[in-house]
């Protein structure tokens, strides 16, 4: 088939650092969710969520990139 094994490597790779980035994310949301009850407290927590949501998005492209050359590999298309 058409895409080398190194590029496969690549981006598995990509991806599982997409969703180990996204983990860290997610955690320090829920760390922010579990603080005291101010307005600056808050605002941080709402930065973290934008934060894990970009990163979330990463995760889906990068998904996508992989299944992409899986399919290409596996598949021919």
């Amino acid at each position: 088939m058409d895409v080398e094994q190194s590029e496969l490597d690549r981006l598995q790779a990509d991806y599982k650092k997409a969703v180990d980035d996204w983990v860290a994310a997610i955690r320090e949301e829920e760390a922010l969710a579990s603080v005291d009850h101010s307005v600056a407290k808050l605002d941080e927590w709402e930065a973290a969520h934008f934060r894990e949501h970009k990163l979330h998005k990463e995760v889906i492209f990068r998904k996508r990139l992989y299944e992409d050359a899986l399919r290409e590999e596996l598949y021919g298309f």
